[in-house]
């Protein structure tokens, strides 16, 4: 099995990377049958965007934080490991940003689209789902859209629902709402398309944030799945995605 060791700049990580290509070797990404990633969940939302034209699925190690995406590290059985891993499908949300200057934005975020304010007021939202109007004003901190993927993250956060792996939904998830006060967001087909626009821009700016990729003084933002889009994901045999979204309901 050729395998292809990348780790965050963390020195932990780095020293990990170093003991694994020691034992296992080293391949290149693009010869390689899987991709170990050594990090935290950010290294590893970095490391599948990075390989995502590349046909070898995504293993993660921790030598971050949390770790949700994560597998726990050893040096020893890595081979065995990777042979009965459980493998994930997920589809990341596409974000189109167009700031007040006109200029447009695309990105992928395989765990969240989150408006932020930036300014010292709260921001004014007005919500759209799929070309009609849902909410004429949204009076928050910001507000997101999340895949099941990455419920646990962000949204879990901000009080949004964890959603099952194979739930076909989006949680769309306020951030400090003022008003409507005791609006609690909404789940929506995954297929629906969620526009926000951003009210009284001037002097009630907004951040755009897919993941980690920001853009900021947006008007407005659209985000869809983007079908077109795969990453695979490995996990140890008996810990996939679906019994980790479920035991840390019971944490």
């Amino acid at each position: 099995m050729k395998i292809a060791f990348l780790a965050s700049r963390a020195p932990v990580a780095q020293t990990a990377r170093a003991a694994l290509i020691g034992r296992y070797g080293d391949s290149r990404p693009e010869d390689a049958d899987v991709i170990v990633s050594l990090g935290g969940d950010g290294f590893m939302l970095e490391t599948l965007q990075e390989v995502l034209d590349l046909d070898a699925p995504v293993y993660g190690m921790n030598r971050g934080t949390i770790g949700f995406l994560m597998n726990e590290y050893s040096e020893s059985g890595l081979i065995e490991r990777l042979e009965a891993a459980e493998q994930e499908i997920v589809h990341p949300l596409s974000m189109r940003a167009v700031c007040r200057s006109g200029e447009e934005h695309h990105a992928l975020a395989i765990n969240e689209v989150s408006l932020l304010r930036s300014g010292a007021q709260a921001a004014k939202l007005k919500i759209l789902v799929d070309g009609r109007q849902r909410l004429e004003e949204l009076v928050c901190d910001g507000a997101l859209v999340s895949t099941p993927a990455g419920s646990t993250a962000y949204n879990y956060s901000a009080h949004g629902p964890i959603l099952p792996i194979g739930a076909d939904v989006l949680a769309l998830t306020p951030i400090a709402a003022f008003r409507p006060r005791r609006w609690r967001g909404a789940l929506l087909p995954s297929e629906a398309c969620v526009r926000f626009e951003v009210m009284e821009a001037d002097k009630r700016p907004v951040m755009a944030h897919a993941d980690s990729e920001a853009f900021g003084d947006v008007a407005w933002v659209e985000i869809r799945t983007e079908r077109n889009v795969t990453h695979r994901i490995l996990f140890d045999h008996g810990h996939g995605l679906e019994e980790r979204l479920i035991s840390e309901q019971f944490a």
